[in-house]
């Protein structure tokens, strides 16, 4: 758009405005501090750019003022930057213009009206970059505004162009774009080509905001079957999950809140009607539909069909959960390359380890191997004991020295004085291995402050010494990954770095703690800055729901036909009797 000169018609410059406005689809007053800005830009090209002038358009007329104001400074104006000095065609000192006008005041404008003039082949190119750049920006601030509140719908769109990959799609009153890795594999768009595609993003950035665009995103799924699925449409049904390996397989979690209505049949439709319709747009991505849970491991067996699934232990504090299988049903669990396990494990949000029941039992054996020789070389037992105090679940003799009496007291073929005797020796054992490891702590050099922190055990005392960190302000002063381990670039590879305290698989949260903990210590931080624990929540006893499973249950039927047999306990003696 070309302006010629602002002695043209005044409504020639509404039209403008209006036709400007209607084919860009912005508000007409901006098109009109454009022109301003443009004419305004102008003068000052013409009369000189130190002066202050401003242009105003009547949006109603039409009619164009171009004026020039000088304001009245103090005395003693300052300027607020370096950048900023006394501009005298633009500012007049309060005591220069109270000799002109007695009724002077700071802050006081004299306005003097200029006259039209044409504009010179200069000023209309510097014109109409301004308008231009305005008009831009409007129409970026408009698609702003317009895609930002769309996130998470499905849009169609004309494939506009294709580069290195990635897909640019007009979607009329703005431009998308689709990468490469947001697109089904194999599946290419010519120009010109409709399509649909999901919003999953939008940015705004300097040139214009970036509507990202997704095909394999798991909610491009789920909305589709929203336009399917007149019930997940309504809220009857509800997706809660949704994981893809984009144009190979899915999986989706659906929960129904009418009793009524079985949300995978619903999905499925007539003789699967309904999800064959989705499957064809992903390109015959094969669409697994299981049923949400509330409770882990049933969700978590859920997400594993079509396997089958013996077992699930749960470990909230690492977010991993343990699964059991038959040994035919591995493969299957896994599914190829992995890809069963791995979206299964997107879906529920667990980091899900496989194993077979022969694993399995082999490993519960081996532990339970382990815990019977520990149970014999700290307590001087023989094994059928230490067998017994493993079957009740003892996993270490910290459990049975600070366990209640009567705990101990209640295995089969022991008593009170047993009990007593038993906790006595674990005790004193604990306790020399407690003297072992300090004098090991004091050989090394770790002050007697380390071990006044909170956390610090003896064991990890050793350790830090071991590592060089022998002060509580060398503690305070590691990261966490210092504690637990980590990795980082070396040459552009990822080299493994060892914690000095990787051995004791510490939680992120507990290094976390255990630094701050260091940090009180030697007074970095006040101890109001730890982290507070959660408030515990209490539940009522009682019988397992279907599908629960009991994580405790680790030694069952593992203990050899020694540690079943009833056994007693002569008074004052370690040695079981056995009846005849």
């Amino acid at each position: 758009m070309a302006v010629t000169g602002i002695s043209a018609n005044r409504l020639e410059l509404l039209q403008i405005a209006n036709a400007v406005a209607q084919e860009k689809n912005i508000d007409r007053e901006i098109v009109i501090e454009a022109l301003e800005e443009a004419i305004q830009k102008g003068a000052k090209s013409r009369y000189g750019a130190h002066h202050d002038i401003r242009a105003r358009i009547d949006p109603k007329t039409g009619e164009l003022a171009l004026t020039r104001h000088v304001t009245i400074v103090e005395d003693d104006w300052m300027p607020e930057d370096e950048l900023e000095e006394f501009n005298d065609s633009a500012m007049v000192r309060l005591t220069d213009a109270s000799k002109r006008d007695p009724e002077a005041v700071v802050g006081k404008e004299y306005v003097e009206d200029l006259p039209p003039f044409e504009f010179g082949r200069v000023q209309t190119q510097m014109a109409r970059q301004v308008i231009t750049g305005k008009v831009r920006e409007a129409e970026r601030a408009n698609q702003y505004e317009e895609f930002k509140d769309r996130v998470g719908e499905i849009v169609n769109g004309t494939v506009k162009r294709v580069e290195y990959g990635n897909t640019i799609v007009d979607l009329g009153r703005g431009e998308g774009i689709m990468r490469r890795d947001q697109s089904i594999p194999r599946e290419v768009f010519n120009i010109g080509d409709r399509i649909r595609t999901y919003i999953y993003d939008v940015r705004p950035e300097a040139k214009g905001p970036q509507i990202m665009l997704s095909r394999a995103h798991p909610g491009f799924m789920a909305k589709l079957f929203a336009q399917e699925v007149p019930e997940v449409y309504d809220g009857v049904i509800e997706i809660r999950a949704a994981a893809r390996d984009a144009g190979s397989r899915a999986k989706m979690a659906v929960l129904s809140n009418d009793s009524s209505i079985d949300p995978v049949g619903a999905c499925v439709g007539m003789r699967g009607s309904r999800v064959q319709a989705v499957v064809a747009e992903l390109q015959g991505e094969k669409i697994d539909i299981i049923q949400w849970n509330p409770d882990e491991p049933t969700f978590i067996v859920n997400a594993l069909a079509p396997a089958e699934v013996s077992k699930v232990v749960l470990d909230e504090e690492a977010d991993r959960v343990e699964v059991v299988v038959p040994d035919e049903q591995l493969s299957l669990a896994i599914g190829r390359r992995g890809q069963n396990v791995r979206l299964a494990s997107q879906l529920t949000g667990w980091q899900i380890d496989i194993i077979t029941e022969s694993q399995d039992s082999e490993r519960r054996q081996r532990e339970f191997s382990e815990r019977t020789t520990l149970f014999q070389e700290a307590l001087d037992v023989d094994e059928v004991i230490a067998q017994l105090l493993v079957t009740e679940g003892f996993a270490t003799v910290e459990d049975l020295a600070f366990v209640d009496n009567y705990e101990v007291a209640e295995i089969e073929g022991f008593d009170e004085d047993t009990a007593e005797e038993l906790q006595a020796r674990a005790r004193d054992f604990l306790e020399r291995q407690a003297a072992i490891l300090d004098a090991k702590r004091v050989e090394l050099g770790v002050e007697d402050g380390v071990m006044a922190v909170p956390g610090v055990t003896g064991a990890i005392a050793v350790a830090l010494g071991e590592g060089g960190v022998k002060t509580v302000e060398d503690l305070a002063d590691l990261a966490t990954d210092e504690i637990r381990g980590g990795y980082e670039m070396k040459n552009g590879e990822r080299v493994k770095v060892p914690g000095v305290l990787e051995s004791f698989n510490l939680a992120q949260e507990d290094a976390e703690l255990l630094i701050l903990q260091a940090r009180v210590a030697a007074g970095w931080i006040d101890a109001s800055e730890l982290p507070q624990p959660p408030e515990p929540e209490y539940e009522e006893e009682g019988e397992l729901a279907e599908g629960e499973y009991d994580p405790e249950a680790v030694f069952e039927d593992v203990a050899p036909e020694a540690a079943a047999d009833d056994a007693e306990v002569a008074e004052g003696d370690l040695e079981p009797t056995r009846d005849a």
